[in-house]
């Protein structure tokens, strides 16, 4: 089993930044897929962004594939969500998530984090 535990989440202004990361206490948090996902009010969850075990291969969501990097640092058991050029319809909480696939549906993911929240303002 794996924990997750999300942060860096926080207000900005349309345009800006923010760098999510998704740490991990287990040990076999390097044979793990992690995705990330959001979930913003009156929204089904929606899948964002995930990165294979060794960091080599990566999935987005159509839209967020020029704004959005996932990066992993498998030492630090930690996984990132670079956001970039962020605009207030991605206000909502962002999870990650762990799984055995690098697939772009909630159900192929085990294990989840608590989220954290994100909002931009206009």
């Amino acid at each position: 089993q794996v924990q997750l535990v999300e942060s860096g989440g926080g207000l900005v202004q349309a345009g800006g930044s923010l760098r999510l990361s998704c740490a991990s206490s287990g040990r076999t948090f390097c044979s793990y897929v992690i995705g990330w996902f959001r979930l913003a009010p009156g929204k089904e969850r929606e899948f964002v962004a995930a990165i294979s075990q060794g960091g080599g291969n990566r999935l987005y969501a159509d839209s967020e594939k020029v704004r959005f990097t996932a990066s992993r640092d498998n030492a630090k058991k930690t996984v990132y969500l670079q956001m970039n050029s962020l605009k207030p319809e991605d206000t909502a909480v962002y999870y990650c998530a762990a799984g055995s696939r690098l697939v772009r549906y909630g159900t192929g993911y085990n294990y989840w984090g608590q989220g954290t929240q994100v909002t931009v303002s206009s």
